[in-house]
């Protein structure tokens, strides 16, 4: 009797994970790869704007909050997709606007993005922006939109006459460029270094003064919460006062704001505001140089 004798057999060890993409018959190509990509991220455009498209929603456009003699017209650069969704100003719930304003006593309520068409009249704040087209973010607009915005918002300021044109450093840095011709064919003078807080010059036949803070996005580099960003607010409630007579007043042309980044410190602490997280559905908010009192240069 014969015993053969029989190799023993190693077992093969199945490689855990998805199969080389090579392997086209053992799964999908990476053009198959990217389309299914491309329908999830599609599905979800669509589930937040309530089965709406992104072209449906830049189509919408967003009005203004304004009325004539403003304490304070807040200016935007154009309106984002969310915002025109909704149809109202700062409706992105991680966005610091509405919190510092209440937290700086410029309302004596917190308020929330229902309730931008009530400003007016009971905090006489408004709303506006440079350009009226949605996009999904500034940097869609071309340079010729942005002129014409701000021609627009020129005659705009000149028309309503707020007491204060407040707006933020992004929008201001875009402006930059026109802002110095502006300076140079009405005053005769070269444009200061862009800083933030009160700007040097009033807007023409008004006696509008413009304001320069931090944007309200918790994405701005330089003030990602809202603890950051409250100290801006408190000086503008300030400058306000002053200029309507509430507080014993300078003159404002000689008012100098500087930055004071331990006191700001100070009044977050007293105020005991909650650190926010960032919300990744805003841009980048490209800001003033790392030192607050350091100028910009930037133009478009």
């Amino acid at each position: 009797m014969f015993l053969l004798s029989v190799p023993a057999v190693t077992p093969v060890k199945k490689k855990r994970g998805r199969p080389p993409k090579q392997q086209a018959e053992e799964g999908e190509t990476q053009e198959e790869e990217d389309e299914v990509e491309a329908t999830k991220k599609a599905k979800r455009i669509l589930n937040r704007f309530n089965g709406m498209s992104v072209a449906e929603v830049m189509a919408r456009t967003l009005p203004d909050v304004i009325t004539y003699n403003l304490d304070i017209l807040i200016i935007g650069i154009n309106p984002g997709l969310l915002s025109a969704f909704k149809g109202h100003h700062y409706p992105n719930p991680g966005n610091h606007f509405w919190k510092c304003l209440f937290l700086s006593g410029l309302t004596d309520e917190q308020l929330n993005y229902m309730h931008d068409q009530s400003l007016p009249e009971k905090y006489s704040i408004g709303f506006t922006n440079m350009v009226e087209r949605t996009t999904p973010g500034s940097k869609d607009l071309s340079s010729k939109e942005i002129r014409e915005g701000g021609r627009q918002l020129l005659e705009k300021l000149q028309k309503y006459k707020p007491l204060i044109a407040c707006t933020d450093v992004l929008l201001f840095i875009i402006l930059s460029g026109i802002y110095e011709i502006f300076c140079k064919e009405t005053f005769g003078v070269k444009a200061k270094n862009l800083e933030f807080g009160l700007q040097p010059y009033k807007i023409p036949e008004t006696e509008t003064v413009c304001y320069l803070m931090p944007s309200s996005s918790p994405r701005c580099a330089q003030f990602p919460r809202a603890q950051d960003k409250v100290h801006f607010y408190i000086k503008l409630k300030e400058l306000r006062d002053q200029m309507k007579g509430l507080v014993p007043s300078r003159e404002v042309e000689e008012t100098q704001y500087s930055f004071n980044l331990q006191l700001a410190k100070e009044d977050a602490k007293r105020i005991a505001i909650k650190e926010e997280q960032v919300d990744p559905e805003y841009e980048s908010c490209s800001g003033l140089n790392d030192n607050p009192r350091q100028s910009s240069n930037v133009t478009n």
